[in-house]
């Protein structure tokens, strides 16, 4: 098994916040990621394709067609966006690096035809990285 990545970076802020809570117990909760005017990362996003080389082109995906995937479904979205306000498949959930990247499985998964999805790791800090490998 062959495993592929396709790194890509953007840019965007959210608000960690519960709307079931109150602003303090989000306060606790989230501490200052609960700011109410929110706050920004410089994401890197890596997603991993594994298969078998094709045997006409030695590629389990053509990573240009990958970087347009990513470019087409992800990032023309959220780079430079709010994830709590600008960002419509992320309505219904707060915007913790760990949901972004389920939503963001759930995008991309069906749109890879050459090989299958194996996982993305979402960094939102140099420090505070997510691995999604599906459900």
């Amino acid at each position: 098994m062959v495993y592929v990545t396709r790194r890509s970076t953007f840019s965007a802020s959210h608000r960690l916040y519960n709307p079931a809570l109150s602003d303090e117990q989000n306060e606790v909760l989230f501490d200052k990621c609960a700011n109410p005017m929110g706050h920004g990362h410089n994401y890197i996003l890596e997603v991993t394709v594994r298969g078998e080389p094709q045997s006409d082109t030695g590629y389990v995906i053509d990573l240009k067609q990958l970087k347009e995937i990513i470019k087409r479904e992800i990032l023309d979205k959220v780079d430079h966006k709010h994830f709590n306000h600008d960002v419509a498949f992320m309505k219904d959930s707060i915007p913790t690096a760990e949901n972004i990247a389920k939503v963001f499985w759930k995008i991309l998964e069906p749109k890879i035809t050459e090989g299958k999805l194996h996982s993305l790791r979402l960094h939102e800090t140099e420090n505070n990285v997510v691995e999604y490998r599906g459900e």
